[in-house]
């Protein structure tokens, strides 16, 4: 299951966030993409591990 958080457009590009789960770790999920032309020309991503509340150095959570 995947939590669809945000989608944040800037001139071109796009940020679209996430959290869910990824071989059964809580996790983030990053994407950017680039638009020409109505087009996604580029892609970037990246995946991070979201650690046990009990471990986090704050309140504020990942998101």
């Amino acid at each position: 299951m995947i939590d669809f958080t945000g989608c944040w457009p800037k001139g071109a590009f796009f940020l679209c966030v996430s959290e869910g789960s990824r071989d059964q770790t809580h996790s983030a999920f990053c994407d950017l993409f680039r638009v020409s032309q109505g087009k996604i020309v580029e892609h970037w991503d990246t995946i991070e591990a979201i650690p046990p509340r009990s471990q986090c150095k704050n309140d504020n959570g990942k998101f």
